[in-house]
């Protein structure tokens, strides 16, 4: 390794380093043979166990040649070290591979002074010791873990087929590099299992310390290609298939623009990663994060990637396991589109789209975000992407603010078990473990709810999950006589503006002599359905507010937007919807189920 180890001072390594290498082990196992037959020919077995110094005592012309000899070959070999350990140990402290090293750093061209020193210092102290026997196994040890270590990852990148790996001597088979590896640890053990166990522990930590403090870089080890190409395996073994229930994870994909303004250092929510921790259990599994850049792709590229670094940074400071992407398109719908259609791999691809409720639209006078909003919920139903929406972002917990009370599920549309998921999912964070999960259904009839409710407690059980069925009949709930008065007040609200916009729209198509037109495309409106909608969700937030204020979170089903409606309707049934509900995570389901009756 000698030539290796002075790489940086040679002018063709390429051509020297094979060469010198060859050329050296040849020339000195030539000699060590030569030597062994003609000391095998002037001794016996016994003066060569018991004469340390035979060569002295048979030397000619005297003994003090071989003493020389001796102290010559010893102070060569020190020189030899002291030339290339420090430039080889201020080498790894230039590339910041062990931080600890960073006081022997030099500049190109300039000698490690600091380096030889402290190599001097550390043979001195060895040879203070006074005794061979002792160091010699330990050093011994760390050289064929070196030498191991070279052979491992010329086996790796030969046997993975690396691209980049294209060796110039061209008798190298991937079999030799496995053979010497093997070789290093056998002779390992042989000489002393227990420094072979003290070396390997140490060498495990000295690599586990540069994983988690070393300086981020790529320095093409064969790991990274073992990596990859194990990754490239397990996707393909996935398929494109449906993945079976029991073995479907949830792989959010988080929009993290939000509707509004976050500060310039800030590129998501916080909350926004709390909540897609919330999604995995025990943290485990991926995530996506992207954001949408307004412009031009040639323009804005190098801000794309440098937003795209810093959500990165985020992602990892939040301690959320995920990968960020930006996109940069003319507009968010089109942006989205453009993401919902082309993002992951095979069945590696979101299948959850995640997002905050747009609260600040009305309080603003943000107008253009009811089509986006509307857009993107129907650009999901296309793509068959389930939707969580989350109210109340900035009031969610983080991992340290303990909740109690209940998880109510408003289960109104068939959603493939997908809110009854998330809110076990939620039971296994520290935030939420002391909650009860409350299951709300609805019944046509009064007679209905007695067998509705020994169905669903039947269905839940053979989930294995544990809830509270609570069944709410249509009747008892059209009687209802004491509507939540803000629900009421919401109504009226909504019922004022709705009629205010519409009648807008018909004065604007009677002056251009046009149809109803909203959001850029004729519209059909049936007021006698918008009441029926904007009364339904009435029931529905004064039901929510009746039983679940004081809970910790409340999961209801996400409504389509009505056909032929107006985005601006569907963010007044929404608002309606949510009003004074202070969080709430508003579910929609895919054509699948994610949970399975079977163990």
């Amino acid at each position: 390794m000698a030539g290796s180890n002075r790489s940086a001072s040679l002018k063709d390594t390429q051509r020297s380093i094979p060469i010198g290498t060859v050329a050296a082990t040849l020339t000195t196992s030539a000699l060590y043979v030569f030597s062994v037959i003609l000391f095998g020919a002037l001794a016996t077995r016994e003066k060569l166990l018991t004469d340390r110094l035979l060569t002295a005592t048979v030397a000619w012309p005297f003994p003090a040649l071989i003493y020389v000899g001796i102290i010559l070959s010893t102070l060569g070999a020190a020189l030899q070290s002291l030339t290339g350990a420090p430039r080889l140990l201020a080498a790894i402290a230039n590339d910041d591979i062990l931080p600890v090293l960073k006081y022997f750093k030099v500049a190109d061209g300039s000698e490690p002074h600091i380096a030889t020193l402290f190599t001097a210092f550390l043979c001195i102290g060895c040879v203070v010791i006074g005794n061979l026997d002792l160091i010699t196994p330990t050093i011994t040890m760390f050289y064929l873990l070196c030498y191991g270590g070279v052979n491992l990852s010329c086996f790796l990148l030969d046997l993975l087929d690396a691209p980049s790996w294209r060796p110039r001597w061209r008798f190298h088979h991937w079999s030799l590099s496995l053979l010497g590896a093997l070789l290093c640890i056998v002779i390992m053990f042989l000489i002393s299992w227990s420094f072979t166990v003290v070396s390997l522990a140490l060498a495990s930590l000295i690599y586990y310390y540069v994983s988690i403090k070393g300086k981020a870089g790529d320095w093409g080890d064969g790991f990274k290609s073992a990596y990859f190409q194990l990754a490239l395996r397990s996707l393909r073994s996935l398929g494109a298939s449906q993945v079976h229930p029991k073995n479907w994870y949830p792989i959010p994909l988080i929009f993290c623009r939000p509707w509004g303004k976050l500060p310039e250092n800030v590129p998501c929510h916080p909350k926004l990663a709390d909540f897609a921790n919330c999604m995995k259990k025990k943290g485990r599994g991926m995530s996506i994060f992207v954001s949408i850049l307004d412009g031009d792709y040639h323009e804005c590229a190098e801000d794309a990637k440098t937003a795209c670094k810093q959500l990165s940074t985020y992602i990892d400071y939040k301690n959320c396991e995920g990968v960020a992407e930006i996109v940069v398109a003319p507009s968010m719908s089109d942006g989205f589109r453009g993401i919902i259609q082309t993002m992951g791999l095979g069945n590696l691809k979101p299948n959850i789209v995640v997002m905050r409720y747009p609260e600040i639209w009305r309080r603003e006078n943000l107008t253009e975000i009811p089509t986006t909003f509307v857009g993107i919920i129907n650009d999901c139903i296309v793509a068959n992407k389930a939707v969580v929406i989350v109210k109340g972002l900035d009031e969610w917990p983080n991992e340290y603010q303990r909740q109690y009370g209940t998880i109510d599920l408003y289960w109104i549309v068939r959603d493939g078990g997908l809110m009854l998921l998330l809110s076990q999912l939620l039971l296994t964070k520290e935030s939420f473990e002391s909650c009860k999960i409350q299951v709300f259904c609805i019944a046509e009839e009064d007679s209905d709810a007695e067998e509705l409710k020994a169905d669903v407690k039947k269905f839940l059980y053979d989930l294995r999950m544990q809830a509270e069925v609570i069944v709410i009949s249509m009747k008892s709930w059209d009687a209802q006589a004491e509507q939540q008065d803000e629900s009421v007040e919401a109504f009226t609200g909504s019922q004022r503006r709705i009629a205010s916009y519409l009648a807008g729209m018909k004065e604007k198509a009677q002056k251009e002599g046009t149809p109803l037109m909203a959001d850029g495309k004729p519209v059909i409106v049936n007021e006698q359905q918008v009441e029926k909608f904007l009364y339904t969700t009435l029931k529905l937030n004064s039901t929510i507010l009746r039983y679940s204020r004081m809970a910790a979170v409340v999961l209801v089903s996400l409504p389509p937007p009505p056909l032929n409606h107006p985005a601006y309707f569907y963010m007044e049934y929404m608002d309606l919807l949510v009003e004074n509900v202070p969080r709430l995570l508003i579910v929609r389901g895919y054509r699948r189920d994610v949970v399975t009756l079977f163990t």
